[in-house]
């Protein structure tokens, strides 16, 4: 399975994986850095998914409603 086809949550997993890694401290500089480079890569991923599922929401809404409010989302 390529990195493009992994869901949202695989992609956390992964992350929550590499910061723990990264955390215990045991990796060489190098492995370090590149356990670091991946992890800014799974991130980028997340947040393009997070930003398009945005999109979509808004477009659903505003299709759903002739003109569409914005409101600060909170959670209780």
């Amino acid at each position: 399975m390529s990195k493009e086809n992994i869901s949202f949550e695989e992609t956390i997993k992964q992350l929550e994986i590499i910061a723990n890694e990264l955390e215990k401290g045991d990796l060489s500089l190098d492995d370090s850095v590149s356990k670091f480079e991946e992890g800014m890569k799974l991130s980028k991923q997340c947040s393009k998914v997070l930003e398009d599922a945005e999109k979509r929401i808004s477009i659903l809404l505003k299709k759903e409603e002739d003109s569409i409010k914005e409101e600060n989302f909170t959670v209780e």
